[in-house]
């Protein structure tokens, strides 16, 4: 598990809280996360760093953060990722700098990462929530990946291979959700930020105050 209680770490009063969303690829995870951050206040969603080309419709500073695979290579060798890959040949990694950044600013942060990413923010004892997307079936996401029309035939049995391993590490995440239909799955993520919200290790602070209340000398 990923909680306080496993990695020894504490909330602390006033920090946002990390949540960590990983799935195979073409679940649907960033969609879900978008739509999650745009009804949920107080929430952010990470923009990664990558070194492939950016793609048409995609905007940079938006979709990602896109470098240069010498600058991703150079930011590595000095320790600027808090976590990264190498993905079918090009590099995604998450800002040190800018996680703690907003973190420290209050505000609660999802990271949208491969289960490779999230094994490094694990193994660094980071207090953090993770939550692992299923697709409904194997089917369903050859469907989903076929869907796209931007792999070929290669890359998307690559793609299925790869998460043939991914789904199997599912049980190492706090939760899991299905992403079956959008709006359902969007609204099962909204509870458990919620709940991980109402935990009584952020919420120590109002519960003194409520209780200081009921003190007869009050």
């Amino acid at each position: 598990m990923s909680r306080t209680a496993e990695t020894g770490g504490t909330a602390k009063p006033g920090r946002g809280q990390l949540f960590i969303v990983s799935a195979p690829s073409g679940t649907g995870k960033t969609t879900l996360i978008e739509r999650l951050v745009r009804t949920v206040p107080g929430l952010r969603m990470s923009r990664s760093y990558t070194s492939r080309p950016v793609r048409e419709g995609e905007q940079d500073g938006v979709d990602y953060q896109f470098i240069s695979r010498a600058a991703f290579e150079e930011r590595i060798a000095r320790g600027a990722f808090l976590e990264w890959a190498d993905v079918f040949g090009n590099y995604y990694g998450t800002s040190r700098d800018d996680t703690e950044r907003v973190l420290a600013g209050g505000e609660d942060l999802v990271l949208v990462i491969d289960v490779q990413g999230a094994r490094q923010v694990r193994a660094l004892g980071l207090v953090h929530t993770a939550v692992f997307v299923l697709p409904p079936s194997a089917a369903i996401l050859e469907q989903r990946l076929r869907g796209r029309s931007r792999d070929s035939e290669e890359q998307i049995r690559r793609r299925l291979d790869v998460a043939r391993d991914e789904v199997a590490d599912a049980s190492s995440y706090d939760y899991v959700v299905i992403n079956d239909e959008v709006d359902p799955c969007v609204e099962r993520l909204r509870g458990i930020v919620a709940a991980e919200r109402a935990r009584i290790a952020r919420m120590r602070d109002e519960i003194d105050r409520v209780t200081c209340t009921f003190r007869s000398d009050a």
